[in-house]
């Protein structure tokens, strides 16, 4: 059965909207066929870019809005969160600061590492212990739980963080302190509840996050709940979390930490589902937005990861394995001290945006893709915005020339694409061989506004056979997020060793029984109803290691983990005792999932439907510029091929076909480029 509310009725409109640095996607089904709009982000109140679109939709009598937001990972890179106090077991008020005393760049002497959220004097100590095992040593007083609220008034802070020492064991102690809290009026995070696991500098500096975030992200979806309701009167959020499903508004303003890849989730997501219908489960997930390129592998399930790092801060919440690099089509590209060209992180964003949008004044990779020609100025955004290709010249060349250089534009712009390539290249390396995986046993799904531009050349690189570029790829993210089920996370760390490599079974009965029990009230607070499909998993290490591999708990899961250990590694340990250090719950929640026909541009222009290239004109590859067929994609035929060079324009993205490269649209509508 779907998932569903009890108080809601089956709604008039069900519209994923994913915020992104340039453009705000959103994506509703409309009589049995998919839609999409495209409107340029407001990155001050990303919610009027939310309600200009709901007003371009048209008003309706319901709402189910799904969304991706970028606003819990912008709060924590411009570090523009809350002013928020820490409360911790008295002696491990610096955590935070100490963190793992590791060097990011060991011979870097002028690197400053990131400072805490919360300074030193706003942490404050409890004199209060519980032992590893859960036993309390020492519980708090009164008194002291009443000086430490009279301190806290008197640092005014928005939210307050709590994490005690081996809360995760017995959370007694961090309970009465969170409750002597109460009478402040202000969010209270509390390590038990947000990640009762152990590692305490993650775990503090986890539970931080959701105090820093708490406030920004409760004032902003109330703001969209507000404008939702303004245009459509019965309105419900649903907000998608970085694990790669949505959760209830009232979640997501309490624990804000799970939110904080929100969008980039969606996209692969969307990745991995279009993918599956053209007959792929392993999947390199490529999404080239605005400002970032994110990456993910997926190898015929979606791999989540609990030890990530977010603006150089630890998140222990459950989130899909991306990696993230700072190149977008608005990357700004500059020469730097020593005359080499560099491109990003820096970006142009949707203000003032790219130079050939006409108001941006710095070089971006859109503006480089533009004058060679892989951008055709009159079938961008399906026609609606026309770029500037005359003033993308003139001021490109008088850039160049007030730097000194003597580049023509199209060396130039074959730079600046060239450069970005390898940043992410890199990235896709990340992923895949860093980690264990071959490349070229996977194909790259291309999304995004910018994927298609530079997906075959980074397959290519990299030997991967197959390129697929999903319907509608300038919007996948939303696409994603429309299709997502309801996630529920639940984990306990243990520490428990195995005797002679037994497993405990009764225990771990008994402890997975007590998550599937909590999972249980959480969803029917929340109003969900419908089939709950569980996940059983366990981190599992060797005696001796320092971390773990999540490993599915089954009567095999000793020998899957050597399996795991020997695939990951390259090798195992033979007869060395096994830990099980945390137990993992994952609740599931399928949704209804739209019926769809064929997919087909929102803002198609009525022009006739032909099988012929729109026109020819000449594009840039290696050097040489070619005479290139300019196709609308949802004029290609379904199964036959065609042949590069070829640009394929469509209303959220453009692609690009090299010269002798076989490209045809399946049986899916999915765009396949083929490189073997």
């Amino acid at each position: 059965m779907a998932a569903s509310r009890k108080t809601k009725t089956t709604p008039a409109l069900r519209l994923a909207v994913d915020t992104g640095g340039t453009f705000t996607d959103c994506v509703w089904v409309e009589r049995g066929r998919l839609r999409m709009l495209k409107v340029f982000s407001t990155p001050t109140d990303p919610s009027q870019a939310i309600a200009e679109a709901l007003q371009k939709i048209g008003a309706q009598d319901s709402l189910i809005l799904l969304h991706g937001t970028t606003v819990g990972t912008n709060t924590l890179l411009q570090r523009k969160g809350s002013k928020i106090t820490l409360v911790t077991t008295a002696g491990f008020e610096d955590v935070i600061e100490i963190g793992r005393q590791a060097r990011p760049k060991l011979y870097d002497f002028f690197f400053d590492r990131v400072p805490p959220l919360v300074p030193a004097d706003l942490r404050f100590g409890v004199n209060e212990r519980t032992a590893s095992n859960g036993d309390i040593l020492k519980a708090p007083t009164t008194e002291e739980l009443r000086a430490l609220v009279s301190k806290l008034r008197k640092a005014q802070p928005a939210a307050v963080a709590v994490s005690l020492l081996f809360s995760f064991a017995n959370p007694e102690n961090e309970q009465a302190v969170a409750a002597a809290l109460h009478p402040l009026g202000v969010p209270v995070s509390v390590s038990h509840q947000i990640l009762p696991e152990f590692r305490e500098y993650e775990r503090t500096s986890t539970v931080v996050v959701n105090a820093y975030l708490q406030p920004v992200m409760q004032r902003y979806l109330e703001d969209l709940q507000r404008r939702a309701r303004t245009h459509k009167e019965d309105a419900s959020i649903f907000v998608m979390q970085s694990s790669g499903g949505i959760t209830a508004l009232t979640t997501a303003s309490r624990e804000p930490v799970r939110t904080v890849l929100s969008g980039p989730a969606g996209g692969v997501v969307g990745a991995s589902v279009t993918a599956r219908r053209s007959g792929h489960e392993r999947i390199i997930s490529f999404d080239m937005g605005g400002t970032s390129t994110d990456v993910a592998l997926v190898d015929h399930k979606l791999g989540a990861s609990t030890q990530a790092e977010i603006a150089g801060l630890p998140v222990g919440t459950p989130m899909l394995d991306i990696h993230t690099v700072g190149a977008g089509g608005g990357s700004i590209a500059r020469f730097d001290a020593a005359g080499a060209l560099r491109v990003g992180p820096e970006s142009a964003g949707a203000d003032p945006g790219p130079i050939c949008y006409g108001r941006g004044t710095e070089p971006t990779v859109t503006d480089a893709n533009l004058l060679l020609g892989r951008l055709q100025p009159h079938h961008f955004l399906g026609g609606d915005f026309t770029l500037d290709l005359e003033r993308t010249r003139c001021v490109v060349r008088e850039w160049l020339k007030a730097g000194g250089s003597t580049l023509s534009l199209g060396q130039f712009a074959a730079g600046v694409v060239r450069v970005v390539n390898a940043t992410m290249e890199k990235a896709i390396r990340v992923v895949s061989i860093e980690r264990g995986f071959d490349p070229r046993e996977f194909v790259l799904v291309a999304f995004g506004g910018a994927g298609g531009l530079h997906a075959e050349e980074l397959a290519a690189a990299l030997n991967i056979p197959r390129v697929i570029v999903p319907a509608m790829p300038g919007a996948l993210s939303a696409l994603g997020i429309l299709v997502s089920d309801v996630v529920k996370d639940y984990s306990q760390t243990v520490l428990w060793r195995t005797v002679k490599n037994r497993l405990p079974l009764e225990q771990l009965e008994k402890c997975f029984a007590a998550l599937k029990n909590s999972a249980e009230q959480d969803l029917r607070s929340e109003g969900w109803r419908g089939a709950v499909r569980y996940v059983h998993t366990i981190d599992v290490r060797y005696r001796g290691q320092g971390y773990e591999l999540n490993v599915p708990f089954t009567r095999r899961l000793l020998d899957d983990f050597q399996s795991e250990h020997q695939r990951r590694y390259g090798y195992i340990y033979e007869g060395r005792e096994i830990e099980l250090v945390t137990l993992r719950l994952r609740a599931t929640v399928k949704t209804a999932q739209p019926r769809l026909r064929n997919a087909r541009q929102q803002l198609h222009k009525g022009k006739p439907r032909l099988n012929v290239p729109l026109e020819f004109a000449p594009v840039s590859f290696d050097g040489r510029r070619l005479r290139t067929a300019i196709y609308q994609r949802e004029w290609l035929q379904v199964g036959e091929k065609y042949s590069g060079p070829a640009v394929i324009a469509e209303y959220s993205a453009t692609t690009v076909v090299h010269p002798g490269r076989e490209f045809w649209i399946d049986a899916a509508k999915n765009l396949i480029i083929a490189l073997d």
